[in-house]
């Protein structure tokens, strides 16, 4: 690095799926790392990285399969390869088994270790390929194709090729996969902890959040306030807020901030049928370990949309949370964090039958309202302008084109917001063209100025009566833009109720 102060300078090599995903963490490192993304593979990013080093500073390169395996030893700084662990493969395997039943898995040969005993001790039939060249690649995909294989799990070319021969593909790497390389990256690029920017990691290598919970609201002090109490104990913490407004973001927040040294896992509940949830928690017979808590030991254990989880299958999850709660008391025992986000008051799902009352109380340690973005004030104006100045040149915006975005309703919250600025950044970051107007949105925005505000349900409007049928489901979904918060508050039905009816209808 140039001088101590300075960030580091990482580059990212992807031309797969696994771009988008490196881009979106990347956002959550904007203040620790300056990202520049190389959007090639192979010799070209061999040889764009090698022109590009003697003209610019680089401090490390990120990359993934075969990829990263292939600039290995090519590049005159550090590479770091993105790596898949077992619980990414466990997520994958199982939101592919939601698509289809027979399932290819597909991996560079250095991306995992042998998955022949993880297969056997999950019960799992899987087909596995590695490969190590991109011919290599298509031909394994097109063998599992003709082997009956209907879902393929695996790297980002991988699923390139899947895509190729009309097979769904679900890409291995998680979140989790790329904050672990950008992690690795960080200790190579700045060694010393004293000349990071921010509070020295914690004991244990722990490290301070990443990203700033953005706010000058009253309602976002007081956030911050409760998740400040809460992050260094040991209770169960539960996040209540719309989809969008940055449930994923506070339970990073919370773990980050705790004195834990393991890390933090996510289960998604969402869409979890009872075979994906054995697959998840293992088989729970006595005496027998429990693949989830082992993996999240000495860590956290967020259950994301857990207000989503069926009825029948909350008698199993709270069988696993009292595992937890007696763990410290027993030699051996896992100590796991319970995290839990939900989109509904589970309070309401309680009265309305819909969810358990012993595990809603299991969960609700501490809970934490998160405030929806039209809540909080002036804090949407903030936040426009930090999303216009990530990743390159601040983006100046004319008046009566920021009085257009300010005056927005934001069903979608922080993340529609954020979007909907990073769509506005790329177009203008292609070609500069002085404050960008109204005009400019209405090309670039367009479903801005197309929807058309809904009719508000009144007190004396009564919601339609009974289950919808498919084809008017379908055309509320449309009328209402697929946003699933009015459609709960058109049909007056719970989350849960709601996404039974949309995947029923195929809108989900």
């Amino acid at each position: 690095m140039s001088t101590a102060t300075a960030l580091p300078v990482i580059w990212t090599a992807s031309v797969s799926r696994l771009s988008g995903l490196l881009a979106d963490v990347a956002l959550e490192y904007a203040d620790r790392a300056r990202f520049h993304a190389i959007d090639l593979a192979f010799e070209q990013a061999h040889r764009v990285i090698d022109e590009r080093l003697h003209r610019e500073h680089c401090d490390v390169v990120v990359a993934g399969g075969a990829n990263a395996a292939f600039l290995r030893g090519r590049l005159q700084v550090p590479l770091v390869t993105v790596q898949a662990s077992g619980f990414d493969l466990i997520g994958a395997l199982t939101r592919a088994r939601r698509i289809h039943p027979a399932v290819g898995l597909v991996t560079h040969a250095g991306d995992l270790p042998d998955v022949a005993p993880f297969a056997q001790a999950y019960g799992l039939a899987l087909e596995h390929r590695s490969f190590d060249t991109r011919e290599e690649a298509r031909d394994c995909v097109a063998d599992l194709k003709a082997r009956g294989v209907g879902v393929i799990v695996g790297t980002g070319m991988a699923i390139d090729f899947a895509e190729a021969n009309a097979l769904p593909g679900v890409l291995l790497y998680s979140a989790d996969a790329v904050r672990r390389s950008f992690d690795q990256a960080l200790a190579l690029a700045q060694p010393d902890p004293d000349t990071l920017p921010g509070p020295v990691p914690r004991r244990g290598g722990r490290k301070p959040a990443r990203q700033a919970l953005l706010g000058d609201s009253p309602a976002m002090h007081a956030l911050r306030q409760q998740l400040a109490l809460a992050a260094p104990q040991a209770m169960p913490v539960l996040i209540c807020g719309e989809s969008g407004t940055g449930k994923g973001l506070i339970a990073r927040q919370l773990h980050a901030a705790s004195a834990r040294n393991g890390r933090l896992h996510t289960l998604s509940c969402s869409g979890l049928d009872g075979a994906s949830l054995e697959a998840e928690l293992g088989p729970g017979a006595a005496g027998q370990r429990n693949p989830l808590l082992d993996a999240a030991s000495a860590g956290s254990l967020l259950l994301d949309n857990v207000d989503e989880l069926p009825l029948p299958l909350q008698g199993r999850l709270l069988r696993l949370l009292d595992a937890t709660a007696h763990a410290r008391s027993h030699s051996g025992g896992r100590d796991v964090r319970i995290l839990a986000s939900c989109s509904t008051p589970l309070a309401r799902l309680v009265e309305q039958g819909l969810f358990r009352a012993d595990l809603y109380h299991r969960l609700a340690g501490m809970p934490l309202a998160v405030p929806a973005l039209r809540e909080r004030g002036q804090d949407a104006a903030l936040l426009l302008d930090h999303y216009l100045a990530v990743g390159g040149p601040v983006v100046p915006l004319a008046a009566p084109a920021r009085d257009t975005l300010l005056a927005q309703p934001w069903p979608g919250n922080v993340r529609q917001l954020r979007n909907l600025a990073e769509r506005i950044a790329l177009y203008w970051r292609q070609r500069p063209i002085g404050a960008v107007e109204n005009h400019h949105l209405q090309l670039w925005l367009p479903e801005l100025f197309n929807a058309m505000p809904p009719a508000p349900l009144t007190a004396a409007a009564t919601p339609p009566a009974g289950r919808p049928d498919a084809a008017s489901l379908h055309q509320q979904w449309r009328r209402m833009g697929g946003d699933r918060q009015r459609l709960m508050q058109h049909y007056q039905v719970s989350r849960t109720t709601l996404w039974r009816w949309l995947r029923n209808a195929g809108l989900d």
